[in-house]
Order: structure tokens, then sequence, then C-alpha cells
């Protein structure tokens, strides 16, 4: 089977003073959730369609799963290790910015960012979830929008790593994982960008 990963597209700042934060897309992040749902529908065969529950997760899921025609299940353990935080820094943000909140992501401390959960558990969780969804869909091809660091501690687990994040997933990227009927993993691409490769068509009007 295939397991497609694809991360959510882009997604606003967000800082509160108190309470979770759970950003919704830019006009950007929109625009490329559109994007990715044609190409989908033109080029892939999706047999089924998965969503974290994250808002963000879930408006890149929308036109995709409208274009396919498929309703989206929502698996509440592909939640992104911050979903408890009252803020959200895009990651590009902080590495520009030199903003200290990216060292202590990438290096796994992430209680700093607000986080409830330990790095170890949160990668044993997203690595039996994807096995789980690949083991229930054999012979099938799911496309899993989820997170970056989800992706990261999948991927590395199939690869071998021991850093949780090793890579930077990219705005509605692919990521293709193959998985053999015995549970034989190997990653077959990372960081495909096809639909945001060429410019799209302006919209027309009328009047």
């Amino acid at each position: 089977m295939l397991l497609l990963l694809i991360r959510h597209g882009e997604t606003e700042r967000v800082e509160l003073e108190s309470g979770v934060a759970d950003p919704p897309l830019t006009a950007t992040g929109h625009d490329q959730a559109r994007r990715l749902a044609d190409w989908l529908a033109d080029h892939e065969r999706i047999d089924h369609l998965v969503t974290s529950p994250l808002l963000r997760a879930r408006q890149t899921t929308a036109p995709v799963a409208k274009r396919l025609g498929r309703e989206a299940e929502v698996v509440m353990s592909l939640a992104e290790f911050d979903a408890g935080s009252n803020s959200y820094i895009p990651m590009e943000e902080m590495r520009a910015t030199r903003d200290p909140r990216f060292r202590a992501m990438v290096e796994g401390r992430w209680d700093e960012l607000g986080s409830t959960i330990d790095p170890e558990d949160f990668r044993r969780i997203a690595v039996a979830t994807l096995d789980g969804i690949a083991a229930t869909h054999r012979g099938q091809t799911v496309a899993v929008i989820c997170h970056g660091a989800i992706i990261n501690a999948y991927l590395g687990a199939v690869i071998g790593t021991s850093r949780l994040l090793w890579f930077e997933p990219r705005y509605t990227s692919l990521h293709r994982v193959l998985v053999s009927t015995g549970g034989v993993r190997s990653v077959e691409t990372l960081n495909e960008l096809p639909h945001l490769s060429s410019a799209r068509p302006p919209e027309q009007t009328s009047g």
C-alpha cells in the first residue's frame, strides 16, 4: 500500500495570552490546498483520506475531500505536538529571526513551547498511528494530511534516524511511503510539490 503523507498549508501566526491556539490557514494556505486538491484529483487514485483534527489540517483537507468526493476520517492521534499550546509561530519565521524557540523545538525541549507530551511518546504514537492506518488499508493508497513533526517522526522511524526533527516538510508537500503486506516500509519520495510548480491560472471574472 501507499501512504501519501501531506503537510497542511501555510498557517496564520497566533499568540494568545491564554487558551489554546488552533490557527487557520492564510490566504496563501487556502490557495495551496485548492491546488493540492486539483492535482490529487487529476493525478492520484486515493482510496481513503485521513486528517489531523487541528484546524489547519482540516482546512487543507476540505477542498481535497470535495474534489475526491470522499469524507475524511479524523484521527485524533495525528495532532501536532504543540496542539495544546497558546501560540503557533511558523517554523520558517522562528528560524529567520533566530528565535530560541526554534532550537528548543529541534532539540526536543517541547515543554518550552507549551507542549505537555514527551518527544519519544510523540514519536511512538505517530508511528503506531500511521502503521495502523497502513495495516487497515492494505493494497490501497491513503492520503494523510497532518503536520511537520508527525511526518518527521514517521519517516525518521522508516529510515532509522534517531533525530526526531531531521528535515523540513514544505507546506502541502507530498511524502510517499510504500508499505508491504508484511509491514516492510520504504520511503519513496520526500517533499514533492508538483501542484505548486507552476503559476495558478487567474480566476475568470464576469462583467
